[in-house]
């Protein structure tokens, strides 16, 4: 057994003593080192550092010098064995090994568990760095043109969803579209070809059905629901009002019938838009019960309806149920609701609004020019408030300015209203894509825009709402 372990060794070692196959081995240690001292800080350290870099560092540069040490020890054998070859200095005996030395068959055993080691290193460092390229912190923070989506799933209800399980799937497929779609990316950021802001049509997503409905059940019956709005004016008061609204969300009942906003659009539709973002509906298809289909189509389109037609699921309306961007009243009225804006100070909605939606060239500009705003006006204007409540007007900016950061990207191009919400009709068409009244059928047919279908008014922007009292809630 040693005779024959002794030749294959004597010809590996002879021809492995040469400058690449020691730098190969001086590179593969060396990285082994490192990567094991750093999961073993992982596994048994506290309060390292959150920097998603290191990901970049530790789980897939070192990995892939540690795989390039490797490689280089048998290129440098073959170079090696090639170079004597051909000047015909290979010897006709190799070097002896003598395995009976007990120093040498040591070596010869830290060789061998060297290499089960490399072994268990390489697929350890394999599984770290796919699951790296798979965390959220890899996907929003190491590709730094992804910091709208990162800045804005971060505060959607789906923050604790990984990216991955929305935007690629599982199965190997899935996996190698994913791979080849980022190694385009890639190319367009090392380049800088990279659209601004980024726009993710709808029609390149995965389906609901393989997303939304993983977690959610839209044939769920929910019936209705109550939703109180709370507004602040631009006085000096900062007015509160209220708007009351009972959405009819409905679904499927127990006797099967559809209702509401789900049920009705639990049907089958498919709609055909001329842009990207699928704000401009020209037609929608119906596919009714009886097997027949109604076609609307808007009388505001004159060309010829043509297009890719994409079946209606859960995201044409709730697009931004992950990544939530606001609108500068949303978020103001909600940071004074919270108190994170003092609603105390005066007209501090008015001034909260002018400046967050002022023109920045970067963030650093927004924070200074927002913070030394605000506090500019209530020092000038209202010197007793400031005198009062300076903390109160320094944490407000504070908040200002992260309302700023959340939504607006100057180096991305990304402004208040880039991406459009779809839900509800206020701020952006939304539900008026198809329900403007205007999408005729042949017949003559409206697709409907009667309000009360989805929703009615209890109250509207009242500062004392008489339900919300009835109901104990105010």
């Amino acid at each position: 057994m040693f005779g024959t372990l002794e030749k294959k060794l004597r010809p590996v070692l002879f021809f492995g003593n040469n400058p690449l196959s020691l730098i190969g081995g001086a590179l593969t240690s060396a990285a082994a080192f490192v990567m094991i001292g750093f999961w073993v800080v992982t596994i048994f350290g506290h309060g390292g550092s959150q920097n998603p870099y290191l990901g970049l560092i530790f789980d897939l540069f070192l990995p892939g010098l540690f795989v390039l040490g490797l490689i280089l020890i048998p290129i440098g054998i073959a170079m090696r064995r090639k170079q004597l070859v051909a000047s015909g200095h290979v010897p006709s005996v190799y070097p002896e090994i003598d395995l009976k030395n007990p120093v040498f068959r040591r070596g010869i055993e830290v060789v061998i568990a060297a290499t089960f080691i490399n072994f268990v290193i390489v697929g350890t460092a394999s599984y770290r760095g796919v699951s790296y390229m798979d965390s959220p912190n890899f996907c929003g923070q190491t590709c730094h043109v992804m910091a709208p989506q990162w800045a804005a799933y971060q505060v959607s209800p789906h923050s604790h969803v990984a990216c991955v399980d929305c935007h690629i799937g599982s199965g190997i497929s899935a996996a190698v579209q994913a791979k080849m779609n980022g190694t385009k990316q890639l190319v367009e950021v090392t380049f800088h070809t990279y659209p601004t802001p980024i726009r993710a049509s709808l029609s390149v997503l995965r389906p609901a059905r393989a997303t939304c409905e993983q977690c959610h059940t839209p044939t769920r019956f929910v019936g209705d629901r109550l939703l109180v709005k709370t507004a602040f004016g631009d006085d000096e008061k900062n007015s509160v009002t209220r708007s009351v609204v009972v959405l009819h969300l409905g679904g499927v009942d127990s006797l099967s019938h559809l209702s509401g906003i789900h049920g009705h659009h639990l049907n089958h539709f498919e709609y055909i838009a001329t842009d990207a973002t699928d704000q401009n509906i020209i037609s929608v298809k119906a596919h009714n019960a009886d097997g027949t289909v109604t076609e609307y189509v808007s009388t505001d389109w004159k060309g010829p309806v043509k297009g890719v037609e994409r079946v209606m699921d859960c995201m044409d309306c709730h697009n931004q149920a992950t990544h939530v961007f606001q609108t500068p009243q949303a978020a103001v009225n909600e940071a004074m609701l919270d108190n994170s804006v003092n609603a105390a100070l005066p007209f501090v909605h008015k001034e909260g609004l002018q400046l967050i939606q002022a023109e920045y060239s970067s963030h650093e500009e927004a924070a200074a020019k927002i913070t030394s705003g605000l506090e500019s006006y209530y020092s000038t204007q209202y010197p007793a408030v400031w005198s009062s409540q300076r903390p109160q007007i320094e944490a407000s900016a504070r908040t200002l300015v992260r309302i700023y950061q959340r939504n607006v990207f100057p180096s991305m191009k990304v402004k208040w209203g880039t991406y459009p919400n779809n839900i509800g009709h206020n701020d952006f068409p939304g539900c008026f894509r198809c329900h403007d009244g205007n999408h005729v059928s042949k017949s003559g047919k409206t697709l409907t825009n009667d309000c009360s279908v989805c929703h009615n008014l209890l109250a509207v922007d009242d500062k004392n709402p008489k339900v919300l009292t009835d109901l104990g809630m105010q």
